[in-house]
């Protein structure tokens, strides 16, 4: 494989999309609770920095996974949710869960 095949691999971009200490730890949470607010989603992530946490969110968005909600209220509100293509890793992300724990 050269190069140029290299960067269209499909394993390439999949592990591109989920690669981040946080990535998982997030999608988890947005596969048990359907739309998390940024600032409870920050609660329960342990030990990881707003300006971090916002980045991975951001990744994420970027490559359609996720989706950021602005609720203009008072205080301000931010949400986040899957998409259609993020839904579609729940049997990737149980199947390496299992793998996981098998080792």
């Amino acid at each position: 494989m050269n190069f140029e095949e290299f960067k269209k691999c499909g394993l390439r971009r999949s592990l591109d999309i989920l690669s981040g200490k946080w990535k998982p730890l997030i999608l988890h949470r947005l596969f048990e609770e359907k739309e998390v607010r940024f600032v409870e989603l920050w609660r329960k992530m342990p030990r990881v920095s707003k300006k971090v946490l916002s980045e991975q969110l951001k990744q994420l968005e970027e490559d359609d996974i996720i989706q950021r909600i602005e609720v203009y209220n008072f205080p301000p509100e931010v949400y986040y949710r899957l998409t259609e293509k993020g839904y579609k890793l729940g049997p990737i992300l149980d199947t390496l869960h299992a793998w996981g724990n098998d080792l």
